[in-house]
């Protein structure tokens, strides 16, 4: 009957009632017995009233999981597709230059020489010609024909993206009419403002109101007419570096009189 007490009361294991059972019934009244049996109780108490995670072996791991953590290693990231550097506008306009049909390319270049050459021969020779300035009008008066012709061959074909209506094709005769204008004025400076406005509004139908014209064909107008604007407004400073030296030469010849 104590042994059963003892085991539902104390929860004693099977272990230390065998081993204690007999010594308490032949030696109840001996010290040694009950320090034995003090320390047993002891150790079973504090094993029942500890909690389940503090245990020597989940303790153990927890400082042995502490010892070996070891800082997070910052790596460096690897850029992205979408990040990386893209080429700039010049790079890509070079690119699609590059890309254009050859005959294209080389007739346009080779189209760009007497506009070109012109002022360039009047720079060097230090002296304005009015007859190469007047042929420079009129090669342009030409050429901005010639470019807004451009969008009658492209709105004719039946499987054309752009409409014979009135808009396209009234439209591609407004640059020859200016161009026309141009020719019109005895002054030189006056026809190539005139072309420079109507070179503007051939690039504006073009580059604007015809999207479907391929990317290499909108860089190569736009290179062209940056290239004929600033041929054209150098003839007209030229012709006006030499209308204040005659002017200068002038002054001085009447105040040496």
């Amino acid at each position: 009957m104590f042994l059963l007490i003892q085991r539902c009361c104390f929860h004693t294991p099977f272990n230390l009632q065998k081993l204690t059972g007999p010594k308490l019934l032949l030696y109840g009244k001996s010290k040694t017995t009950w320090s034995c049996l003090g320390l047993r109780l002891q150790r079973d108490v504090c094993s029942v009233s500890r909690p389940p995670n503090l245990n020597p072996a989940s303790v153990y791991a927890t400082k042995l999981q502490a010892f070996h953590t070891s800082l997070p290693s910052f790596k460096k990231k690897t850029p992205k597709e979408s990040e990386t550097k893209q080429p700039g506008v010049l790079q890509r306009s070079i690119q699609l230059l590059k890309d254009s049909p050859k005959p294209a390319r080389y007739l346009s270049l080779a189209g760009l020489i007497p506009f070109v050459s012109v002022p360039l021969s009047m720079a060097i020779q230090g002296t304005y010609y009015p007859e190469l300035a007047f042929a420079q009008i009129t090669y342009g008066a030409v050429t901005v024909s010639f470019l807004g012709g451009m969008r009658w061959g492209f709105a004719l074909p039946e499987n054309s993206p752009a409409k014979p209506d009135w808009l396209n094709l009234a439209n591609s005769t407004v640059p020859a009419v200016v161009a026309w204008q141009a020719l019109l004025f005895q002054d030189t400076t006056l026809g190539a403002v005139m072309l420079v406005i109507a070179l503007g509004i051939a690039l504006h139908y073009d580059t604007a109101l015809l999207p479907p014209y391929p990317r290499w064909f909108k860089v190569m107008r736009v290179t062209g007419t940056v290239v004929m604007v600033l041929s054209l407004l150098a003839t007209a400073v030229l012709k006006a570096a030499s209308e204040m030296e005659l002017i200068n030469k002038r002054n001085k010849w009447e105040n040496t009189k």
